[in-house]
């Protein structure tokens, strides 16, 4: 029962992956009238890289720790 951070670390860590490759997905799916494309695919843009690279960072958590 010492190792109770692992699980709960790899959990955010899948939770990131599946945020950040979701949201890269949706920034090259077409967008619906009345909104701005490019604003929607530079948002969906920025979540997604942001969500890989916490992705990254809790990967390498789970190495060192």
């Amino acid at each position: 029962m010492s190792n109770w951070y692992e699980p709960i670390l790899f959990g955010f860590t899948l939770i990131a992956f599946v945020l950040g490759l979701t949201s890269l997905i949706m920034s090259f799916l077409p967008v619906k009238e009345g909104e701005d494309p490019m604003q929607s695919r530079v948002e969906y843009g920025f979540f997604g890289v942001s969500g890989l690279v916490l992705f990254i960072v809790f990967i390498y958590a789970l190495v060192v720790a």
